[in-house]
């Protein structure tokens, strides 16, 4: 399938500071760039720019990062979900994952993460994936948001939501462990039946097992 990938850029002022959200990035575009010390959420920053650059090289990845200069101050990413989940098992070459989403403490509350998540959707260069993601309440800065799992979970819905994506069920043991866990999904408007219906065989494969 075809992996389209259109520029877009936008400029927003935080604090007097331009910061400029653009994507999809290339590998030697984000090897320019530097990443802030907090975005540490998933793995040590460096380790971090490291898996940006290489998801960006992926025919289907696509990094969308918010610049302070030269310093990625937030990003979030898209590519094929791991070949060890569940949700790799549908073997589906239009099944994309929005793996994860950071902003840097300093810079949150100033519509990044909002930003960062519509602008890969725009010029409709997802309308021909399932995009998912997956909702794990121990990913979420509880601490440093002062907030309750369910407040950091009406907040990633509410996120996920601006670019339509909705709470679907499933029966993956991982998602079922805790009920803050959840599954959100965005069908594209090219997306065929038969894809929908692999996916929904995928999300439900206890189903399937008697």
């Amino acid at each position: 399938m075809e992996h389209r990938k259109i520029p877009v850029s936008h400029t927003v002022e935080h604090k007097g500071q331009l910061i400029t959200v653009s994507g999809p990035l290339s590998p030697d575009t984000l090897r320019a760039l530097s990443i802030h010390s907090d975005l540490d959420a998933f793995r040590k920053p460096r380790e971090q720019l490291e898996a940006l650059i290489e998801i960006s090289g992926l025919p289907e990845g696509r990094i969308v990062a918010a610049l302070a200069s030269d310093v990625i101050v937030g990003y979030v990413t898209f590519h094929y979900p791991d070949e060890l989940e569940l949700w790799s098992q549908g073997g589906m070459d239009d099944l994309i994952e929005l793996g994860a989403i950071e902003v840097a403490d300093e810079y949150r509350g100033s519509g990044l993460g909002k930003l960062l998540v519509t602008s890969a959707f725009e010029e409709e260069q997802l309308e021909n994936c399932i995009v998912f993601t997956t909702e794990y309440y121990w990913h979420w800065d509880l601490k440093g948001s002062g907030l309750t799992v369910w407040e950091y979970r009406q907040m990633m819905e509410k996120l996920m939501k601006t670019v339509d994506m909705v709470w679907y069920a499933t029966d993956d043991p991982e998602i079922c462990s805790h009920p803050a866990n959840c599954l959100m999904v965005r069908m594209g408007q090219a997306v065929p039946l038969s894809s929908r219906e692999t996916f929904d065989r995928v999300r439900f494969r206890q189903r399937f097992m008697y």
